[in-house]
């Protein structure tokens, strides 16, 4: 019966996140990767669009219709939306799966953070199995990430993996396949836009969208000062005239707008490695700190990181695919990495 269910059902890794869910199918590879947003009627609940159709909706729908980001700070935060976003998505990966593998329901590989309850656990598997999975299987994303950068997770030294995703960053140290030493904050890309919003508005006045503080956070954002002359024009609502205004704003002053959510992270990748044991601190010293995650992309990040810590840091090849890569790649080896790895 296990080689018929092998033969006929399909394996999928899902790293479900609060800006964006990958979808990796076992010897497919990465097959989806789209904003987690739905649209829905106001009234009816009905869902109108998953997505990157949906996100292009945020903040430009009429009253009877909501665009949603139903994952909050790295969890659930709208049970029955996830549910039908996880079904769309779910449904949408099947269609590079052969139909021979689509008798069964697939197993499911989800990404979680690290902090998160039993309770929020409990939801996410019941919200895939809703959604049309057959087995969920839960792992914790800084090890996903790790995995998925090709660090040596499996080795007897230390690896420090630091994912800072659009709610929450991970941070962790692993050795022997396992967690050693872990911190998850919510705190990540989300509140990064929340900073430069706060700062539009109490220096100017000016109200903005999602977004738009999302583009300047690409476009002019900034850790680490450098080119902070640089300038943006941007367009919003005057929050004394009502009438819509157009501001310049400077690389530094957004830079400075960023300090306080920036300064959480470099707390939580200090206080992860002050309770880190010593000689894997000390493996760390050759081999550094990775970053992943999209939050990882902020210039200059890690060149602070490195300055407060000490250490080398380096950024991932492909930092907003790491944890999708890291449930592939444990997908392959399902059987063996559920053995040697202590899977919820």
């Amino acid at each position: 019966m296990l080689k018929l269910d092998r033969f006929f059902s399909s394996d999928i890794g899902i790293d479900l996140g609060t800006a964006n869910c990958l979808v990796f199918v076992r010897d497919r590879g990465i097959v989806l990767c789209e904003p987690s947003v739905v649209a829905i009627t106001e009234n009816t609940k009905h869902v109108l669009a998953v997505g990157e159709e949906a996100k292009r909706m945020l903040g430009r729908t009429p009253g009877n219709i909501r665009a949603v980001r139903p994952m909050k700070d790295g969890v659930i935060a709208d049970f029955e939306i996830t549910e039908e976003m996880l079904r769309y998505f779910i449904q949408k990966a099947m269609r590079h799966v052969p139909w021979r593998q689509r008798i069964l329901h697939p197993r499911v590989l989800v990404a979680v953070p690290s902090g998160i309850t039993e309770v929020e656990n409990r939801a996410v598997k019941d919200s895939a199995k809703r959604a049309g999975a057959g087995e969920v299987v839960l792992v914790e994303e800084p090890m996903a990430a790790a995995i998925g950068v090709g660090l040596p997770v499996a080795e007897p030294s230390g690896s420090m993996i630091v994912d800072i995703g659009g709610g929450t960053t991970e941070v962790a140290v692993i050795s022997l396949s396992g967690i050693v030493g872990a911190r998850s904050v919510r705190v990540g890309g989300d509140e990064l836009d929340a900073a430069i919003c706060q700062h539009m508005k109490r220096v100017y006045n000016l109200m903005i969208g999602e977004r738009t503080s999302e583009k300047i956070k690409i476009d002019i954002g900034s850790a680490y000062p450098s080119n902070d002359d640089q300038e943006l024009e941007v367009k919003g609502r005057d929050l004394v005239s009502g009438l819509p205004k157009t501001v310049k704003i400077t690389a530094g002053e957004i830079r400075t707008a960023l300090q306080e959510p920036i300064t959480s992270i470099i707390e939580a990748v200090r206080g992860t490695l002050e309770r880190c044991p010593p000689e894997l601190a000390a493996d760390l010293i050759d081999r550094g700190i990775m970053l992943a995650g999209g939050g990882a992309l902020l210039t200059g990040l890690d060149r602070l990181i490195g300055e407060e810590t000490g250490l080398p840091v380096f950024v991932a090849e492909d930092p907003l695919l790491a944890v999708a890569e890291g449930t592939g790649v444990m997908l392959q080896e399902m059987d063996n990495m559920t053995r040697a790895m202590n899977l919820r």
